[in-house]
């Protein structure tokens, strides 16, 4: 039996084909990470938070997009927590917490006061836990203080996988 050890040439010619004929793609699909709680992204977490249609006043976007890990394919009704030290309220306030849930297409969208430096950042925090996938929390911190929405994605793992 003789090893076969391939040349540059032919690593190469074969990655052109996959790439070509789009057969990575599945590949990439099925190694979707899902995505880590972040440090400090339970602060203030209140469980049951109310679906509301928006938080306070408004003027400030939170969202982003759910998608399964593995597969990356979007999760619709999955319910999303948002709260944050706003120009309404501190992230502690029952008034500055409220949830969403996500479309067909795994997509949320929250209006909410804006958002102002807590503990010197300006942040927001995001949970998902509801038993069919792993509690995720996030805490994303924006660019600017001035900016008048924030993205946050989640990769959600199957709870027990």
């Amino acid at each position: 039996m003789t090893d076969f050890v391939p040349t540059r040439r032919q690593v190469m010619a074969s990655a052109g084909a996959v790439l070509a004929t789009g057969l990575w793609r599945p590949v990439l699909a099925n190694g979707l990470a899902p995505t880590p709680t972040m440090r400090g992204g339970a602060n203030n977490y209140r469980p049951g938070a109310p679906i509301v249609e928006r938080i306070g006043g408004g003027g400030f976007w939170m969202s982003g997009t759910v998608r399964r890990a593995g597969d990356g394919a979007p999760l619709e009704g999955i319910r999303i927590q948002i709260w944050a030290h706003t120009t309404e309220g501190h992230e502690r306030d029952p008034q500055s917490h409220g949830a969403t849930l996500t479309d067909a297409r795994g997509v949320f969208r929250l209006e909410m006061p804006q958002i102002v430096p807590a503990f010197g950042q300006a942040h927001g925090h995001l949970a998902y836990d509801d038993p069919e996938f792993d509690t995720v929390f996030l805490r994303p911190v924006m660019a600017r203080s001035s900016d008048t929405s924030l993205q946050a994605d989640f990769v959600l793992n199957p709870a027990g996988a």
